[in-house]
């Protein structure tokens, strides 16, 4: 007998992690109180008050709006003219890409994720993503019925880029085209940066296999902004333009990490292709799926992006970069600490997460559960646990890995 959902689709209940442990810290907090709590599982910018970050230089802007504005649908289903634009100049900055291109406006950096996911691969295909890695990459495809398969994500203290070109050629054989993510700079969980070197070595693999199929990454830069050097954040992808004509890049950004505006959803899709024929091909499907599924973007929100990084950028920029400098405060005690007392954790750059090396299921599993014990809360990821060094003060970092560590060795 039929049900009432479709029959091809995954109906297992959603688990989600992080907002799960979320609600035992937030039961800890008023049980022993927050000052003796460490609430490290949200992925989202706290101040040193403990309360959530929402910039200045954006909200006051954003209320100026008029409301009529903000009532006003878009002016197109992939976005309005300006903040495209203005998405585009933000993104790549003075890297000179010689490359065709377009934006598409997106709910968050998760709607342009899930979008290219969705309309570059077919279902029964697969998608190739990061062993450790947020995890509704995973999730985004289940539900188009698309397969995935990892690639190791290091070789030592590197990018393990031996196991990404054997992992990106399988799928290449397999099915004639390849979509891989690359979650960089400021990799989710880890905080880990390719080297410009690294990118150089993608872009190589990907113009090699390209000769036997489409070859697409899809970049996240949800974290770009937060990299600990802005100026440099961007040289990785002067490496784009040595693609080949077969390869293919789409940059999902994300003003929700970049204007800390979680709840605002709104982001967009870089297209970038040797060939504007390329480009305007995916083009099409984007817009049309924009069109199907959420219709517009927020008016406001892209009017205020484009305020915000064009004459109010000098006020962003103070206000942003002191809280990039509170933030690696934070990761170096942290960093500092753990390498003082032995804490395994994976290489870490920069960025709002980094994570513990666990990968003994079982062992992984006593850890997390013996931190909150200790109202230490976590969250955890595959072969690791995230500390969102992010969400956490300066004065409650000093000594976490300390005390991590004490309770590790008590397994």
């Amino acid at each position: 007998m039929k049900t009432f959902v479709k029959e091809h689709v995954n109906n297992t209940p959603i688990v989600d992690n992080v907002f799960s442990i979320v609600s035992k810290a937030k039961e800890a907090i008023a049980k022993v109180g927050p000052e003796n709590v460490v609430d490290a599982t949200i992925g989202a910018l706290y101040g040193e008050d403990g309360q959530l970050v929402a910039f200045e230089s954006v909200y006051r802007p954003y209320d100026a709006i008029a409301d009529r504005k903000k009532a006003a649908y878009a002016q197109s289903f992939v976005g309005n003219e300006d903040y495209r634009k203005a998405v585009y100049d933000w993104v790549v900055q003075d890297t000179n890409l010689e490359l065709a291109h377009s934006v598409i406006a997106t709910p968050g950096g998760s709607g342009a994720v899930s979008t290219t996911i969705s309309m570059l691969l077919d279902q029964g295909e697969t998608l190739i993503i990061p062993e450790i890695a947020w995890g509704s990459y995973k999730l985004m495809a289940t539900m188009n019925n698309i397969e995935t398969v990892c690639y190791s994500l290091f070789d030592g203290d590197g990018f393990n880029l031996a196991n990404f070109k054997e992992t990106c050629k399988n799928v290449m054989k397999m099915q004639g085209k390849v979509l891989v993510i690359i979650n960089d700079p400021c990799h989710n969980p880890t905080g880990y940066s390719l080297t410009n070197e690294e990118w150089d070595a993608v872009m190589e693999i990907a113009n090699e296999l390209s000769q036997e199929g489409p070859f697409m990454i899809l970049n996240d830069i949800a974290y770009i902004d937060f990299a600990y050097d802005f100026k440099a954040s961007r040289n990785y992808m002067h490496a784009f333009n040595q693609m080949a004509d077969n390869v293919m890049v789409v940059v999902a950004f994300s003003c929700s990490k970049t204007l800390t505006a979680y709840g605002l959803r709104c982001g967009a899709a870089m297209i970038l292709a040797k060939h504007q024929e390329q480009v305007r091909q995916v083009e099409i499907v984007m817009e049309k799926a924009a069109r199907a599924i959420w219709s517009n973007i927020p008016n406001a929100a892209m009017q205020n992006f484009v305020y915000v990084t064009g004459d109010g950028r000098l006020d962003y920029d103070l206000e942003k970069d002191s809280y990039v400098s509170i933030l690696k405060e934070r990761s170096d005690i942290f960093i500092e600490e753990a390498d003082a007392c032995g804490l395994a954790y994976y290489p870490y750059r920069e960025g709002f997460f980094v994570t513990l090396r666990y990968e003994d299921p079982a062992l992984q599993t006593k850890m997390h559960e013996a931190c909150m014990d200790a109202n230490i809360f976590t969250v955890k990821v595959n072969k690791g646990i995230r500390v969102a060094l992010c969400s956490i003060s300066v004065e409650k970092v000093k000594g976490l890995a300390h005390k991590m560590k004490e309770i590790n060795d008590t397994l």
